[in-house]
């Protein structure tokens, strides 16, 4: 029996188990039709499993049912195989009260029908991989997707987890039809010899429907897409092969036919195949066993080799099953790659919070005890030390939360080349005399939006990494050029999509990186020099500001032929809006400042600036204490200074709304150690005259106090301001 492709255009049951109606429908609308898709996606699944886009009239589509609890789940799988009508895939949640949660539903449902391949839903870690392992079994069934996930994502789990249930069950079917066919081969035969001795005539027809049978067999092996092989058990030389098994090592059948896997070096160790051998005679078969197989090319490619015994004739032969997951590694470790540098990223921005406060008491009574001091004096020159030390310790800070993408940005419209002109000063001396900067002058029309400190950190990480690669001397080259991304060039990274980027190039002539360490390079805390010698945290800074601006990073590099570092970042047509005018130092003021922050040392800090200033200031420790505080004064305040996050369940931002109420004439000024990630979206919204952040020196307080007061006022005040009391 030959089974043929029929069934691949039709829908493919997807059931999705979570206890949220909203993931239901975001699923529904992600998988439901063939419009929601672009060529993005389209390419993706090409790319996945080696094959041209597919024509409108043979797209996949799915057919998604719904269960909110996993016992109502299980009952539905029991359905659908019963019918036998089974699902190919399913979305667990992990947590699903009450009842069972995400495992325990996947053990009852595997019980019911084991070849299910699942995608384990979870915004938590309720569960680690090897917890999940030691209670499910090993398995190439399951895969965590984390929550929010990605709509691309999801389609391409979608039409790999299907296309691999479609082709694993293609596989049994094909492989109970060899059998089949072995099978009625070898009773042919038997009846054959049995009446040979009484007519002729039987024996010619039996010849007949050998060679059907043969011919049978020749074409459903010949046009499996899977990788397929036959060879004799004795020496494991090939006897035949199909198409797809030469296009995966990359032979030509005439080079396959009569030689073994050794002659050939196919395996990139040659034991796998003795283990394979050893696993055949104590189980008769071989299933999923993970293998690196070598092309022609000399490519390793990474291998799951199914193996069964035929009895062809009387003799052992070997049926090999090749499924190349190449692709599918190289997706998941840059998945791995993606939650390590989340994990650390959480960890850089919860620091930093508490750092940032500690660093504006050091940096600002440092700079008040500086001021009071002869500049020739040895008190001078160690509180300046001590003070620069402390900007040295904002900037680590800065660079942590950098790569992991959740420092706050200020965006503005940049012309590339007067950016590219002004780091260029800054280059100069971090190169040194051996050295040659090189510039290309980018176009006057490229503008992008962008905070240029980070662009400028982004450049100078780059330039002295390809200075620590040159010791004897060299050429840097720094460019910038608009260009058009297409959907072709987006698929070769995973960070990229169509559209028009501005892309700055940083290269070299150094000694350049060597393969295996270019997918670490932008790990942080990697480094190859010795150690005191770097942080690790350079290349992650470039890496987590490109992603923070929207962009990525790519980089070419041969061993002894330098590096170049590319850096793709939106490209726009706004206006550049030029530097802001410089501000005098702040005068003497005599407003009312109200100053909120839980952190005592702080609050001390910018009570005593603003008085020495001659402010009339009060303070508060929380949101309900400032309230108090207000009571008390009434409407006499003309300045909230407040910090974003403090304790007792009144944020920075509810506090002023409150007061904004009562008086919307009221001047608002923010203030932060924590990054905009970890004190929420409503800080991003912030940045800019009302938002300052920690740490920083009492001249810049005091500016952007007086800054802020300084502003029109957005409506007539209700009373007039009286002494505040203090």
């Amino acid at each position: 029996m030959i089974m043929n492709n029929a069934n691949e255009n039709q829908k493919r049951r997807i059931l999705v188990i979570d206890d949220n109606p909203s993931i239901h429908a975001d699923v529904r609308k992600i998988l439901g039709g063939r419009g929601e898709r672009n060529a993005a996606i389209d390419n993706a699944k090409a790319i996945l499993f080696d094959d041209a886009p597919e024509a409108e009239v043979n797209s996949t589509e799915f057919e998604i049912d719904s269960a909110y609890q996993g016992e109502e789940g299980l009952d539905k799988v029991k359905v659908a195989v019963e019918s036998g009508a089974p699902y190919s895939m399913a979305f667990v949640d992990v947590r699903m009260p009450p009842g069972w949660d995400g495992v325990e539903t996947i053990t009852h449902i595997w019980k019911a029908y084991p070849e299910l391949q699942v995608v384990v839903c979870t915004a938590y870690s309720d569960y680690s991989w090897q917890e999940m392992i030691q209670q499910l079994g090993k398995t190439d069934g399951l895969v965590i997707l984390k929550k929010p996930f990605d709509n691309i994502e999801v389609l391409q789990l979608a039409h790999a987890l299907t296309e691999k249930w479609r082709l694993s069950k293609e596989i049994r079917g094909r492989l109970q039809n060899l059998d089949v066919l072995v099978t009625e081969r070898t009773v042919e035969l038997r009846s054959a010899n049995e009446r040979l001795t009484k007519e002729i005539a039987e024996r010619v027809l039996l010849e007949s429907a050998l060679r059907l049978s043969e011919e049978r067999f020749s074409k459903a092996f010949k046009a499996s897409p899977i990788p397929l092989a036959i060879q004799s058990l004795q020496h494991e030389k090939y006897l035949d092969t199909n198409e797809g098994f030469q296009l995966l090592t990359g032979y030509g059948r005439d080079e396959l036919l009569g030689r073994a896997p050794l002659e050939l070096n196919i395996w990139d160790d040659p034991k796998e195949s003795t283990v394979m051998l050893k696993m055949l005679r104590d189980r008769l078969s071989v299933r999923n066993m993970p293998c690196q197989l070598r092309t022609k090319a000399q490519q390793v490619r990474q291998v799951l080799l199914s193996a069964e015994l035929l009895d062809l004739g009387g003799e052992p032969f070997l049926l090999t099953i090749a499924q190349d997951i190449t692709e599918q590694l190289i997706m998941e470790g840059q998945l791995r790659q993606a939650h390590k540098m989340e994990a650390v990223g959480q960890l850089a921005a919860g620091v930093a919070h508490d750092f940032n406060n500690m660093l504006t008491v050091i940096q600002g009574h440092t700079c008040i005890l500086r001021d009071d001091c002869r500049e020739e004096s040895a008190e001078f020159k160690s509180l300046q030390t001590v003070s620069d030390t402390a900007e040295k310790a904002a900037k680590l800070v800065r660079q942590l939360l950098a790569f992991s993408r959740k420092q706050v940005t200020q965006m503005r419209p940049l012309a590339m080349h007067e950016v590219i002109c002004g780091i260029a000063g800054m280059l100069t001396p971090l190169l040194g005399e051996k050295i040659t900067l090189k510039m290309i002058d980018s176009p006057s029309s490229l503008r992008i939006v962008a905070d240029r400190g980070m662009l400028e950190q982004m450049v100078i990480n780059c330039a002295v990494n390809a200075r620590d690669a040159m010791p004897e001397g060299g050429v840097l080259t720094l460019s910038a050029e608009v260009v058009d991304i297409d959907s072709a060039a987006a698929c070769r990274n995973q960070d990229a999509r169509p559209g028009q980027f501005m892309r700055l190039s940083v290269a070299d002539t150094g000694h350049g990186i060597k393969p295996e360490l270019q997918a670490r390079i932008f790990e942080p805390f990697f480094t190859t020099k010795p150690v005191g010698k770097a942080t690790g945290l350079g290349l992650a800074a470039v890496y987590g500001i490109a992603k923070q601006h929207s962009g990525w990073v790519e980089v070419e590099s041969q061993p002894g032929r330098g590096a170049t570092f590319h850096i793709f970042l939106p490209a726009c047509a706004a206006p550049d809006s030029g530097p802001r005018p410089a501000r005098a130092h702040a005068p003497q003021g005599h407003e009312s400042v109200l100053v909120v922050d839980d952190d005592d040392d702080v609050r001390d800090y910018i009570v005593e600036v603003l008085n020495s200033r001659g402010y009339h200031v009060a303070d508060a420790n929380s949101g309900k204490a400032a309230l108090e505080r207000w009571n008390e004064n009434g409407e006499a305040i003309d300045l909230l200074l407040t910090d974003m996050v403090m304790p007792g369940g009144l944020t920075g931002r509810q506090l002023a709304d409150s007061l904004l109420a009562k008086d919307p004439a009221l001047r608002v000024l923010y203030t932060s150690g924590y990054n905009a990630g970890m004190a929420g979206e409503e800080l991003s919204r912030l940045v800019g005259h009302d938002f300052l952040p920690k740490p920083y020196e009492p001249d810049v307080l005091l500016k952007a106090v007086r800054t802020c007061l300084d502003r029109p006022i957005r409506g007539p005040r209700r009373t007039t301001p009286q002494a505040m009391v203090s």
